[in-house]
């Protein structure tokens, strides 16, 4: 590889992390703007009927196969799961949770897919590190909901922190389900499936909820526009592509990184940009959680490390 060559792929690396990092950090704050005039499965679902299609029909004009009919079975199943559960969820409780406290509630998702990975897949053992790890991410999420802790701020909205952890609970069991599904062998085209399927699931939500009576377009603000606009090309589109990206040219453990980044940025741009309180209970509970996520995912890198040392030796 010449210095050309080099420093392009040094400049791709760092602009693909950034947009994880900060674009993905941002989002947060993107959906709290949209649901304050939008209806949160209607703005959900139009981001991700948008946003899938122009990866579907993108990996199709590329030559890529359509999914089989089996593969669409699971397409479908994970993007009820995913979409639904998960950021439908985000988006409903994103009217009544601020944007950086929702990005770290969502935050617990590696403690719930290490549950998932010790109870359903059995492919983690519950060592005391991961006890010790949890219960310091499950102490976090006290800290920001439990009106006894006496810190100051009141704490989150109860309903909104339910469908939170019950989304990342989602997320976990999609991440295990994943893994046993046949799905198609092309990420792109396998996300951006599962994301129009979740656009079209999220609109029946949407229509059973009675949200397409309540949606008025004339009377949504530019800003409200701008922020589905920069959540569909920005969070989904350019985002998903940089993901992509960096776990073809990087260990999956170096690009999970974003999961520690994100619940910050989220944070600091809802408190500067966004107004909200940055109060000794949020910052409390957020280290907490933070701290979890950095302990479950680094256990996680020590195994495979320890793996790939065992079988150089055997070689």
């Amino acid at each position: 590889m010449d210095s050309t060559e080099a420093n392009s792929t040094r400049w791709k690396t760092l602009l693909a992390f950034g947009i994880i990092y900060f674009v993905w950090g941002s989002t947060f704050l993107a959906i709290k703007i949209g649901v304050a005039e939008v209806p949160p499965f209607l703005l959900a679902a139009i981001r991700f009927t948008v946003a899938g299609l122009v990866l579907y029909l993108w990996m199709l004009l590329k030559g890529e196969r359509n999914p089989t009919a089996r593969e669409w079975g699971s397409v479908v199943l994970l993007a009820a799961v995913i979409f639904v559960c998960d950021y439908g969820l985000l988006f409903w409780a994103e009217q009544r949770v601020p944007s950086g406290l929702a990005a770290v509630m969502l935050a617990t998702i590696p403690a719930c897919m290490a549950l998932a990975e010790i109870i359903l897949l059995r492919t983690q053992k519950l060592t005391m590190r991961l006890v010790i790890a949890l219960a310091i991410g499950f102490c976090g999420v006290a800290v920001l909901v439990v009106r006894q802790f006496n810190l100051g701020g009141e704490p989150i909205n109860r309903a909104g922190a339910v469908a939170l952890i019950i989304g990342a609970i989602s997320w976990s069991l999609a991440s295990a389900l994943a893994k046993k599904l046949p799905l198609p062998p092309a990420k792109v085209m396998s996300s951006g499936a599962q994301m129009l399927a979740g656009g079209v699931l999220l609109s029946i939500v949407a229509g059973m909820s009675g949200e397409f009576q309540a949606f008025h377009p004339a009377a949504v603000s530019t800003k409200a526009w701008l922020a589905l606009l920069y959540l569909i090309v920005a969070g989904s589109i350019v985002g998903f592509t940089a993901y992509v990206w960096l776990l073809h040219h990087y260990s999956p453990t170096k690009v999970g990184t974003y999961a520690y980044v994100n619940p910050v940025v989220a944070v600091l741009l809802g408190n500067f940009a966004g107004g909200e309180p940055l109060g000794e209970r949020t910052i409390v509970g957020s280290a907490c959680v933070l701290a979890s996520v950095v302990m479950i995912t680094t256990v996680g890198a020590t195994k495979s490390g320890a793996a790939k040392a065992l079988k150089k030796q055997d070689e």
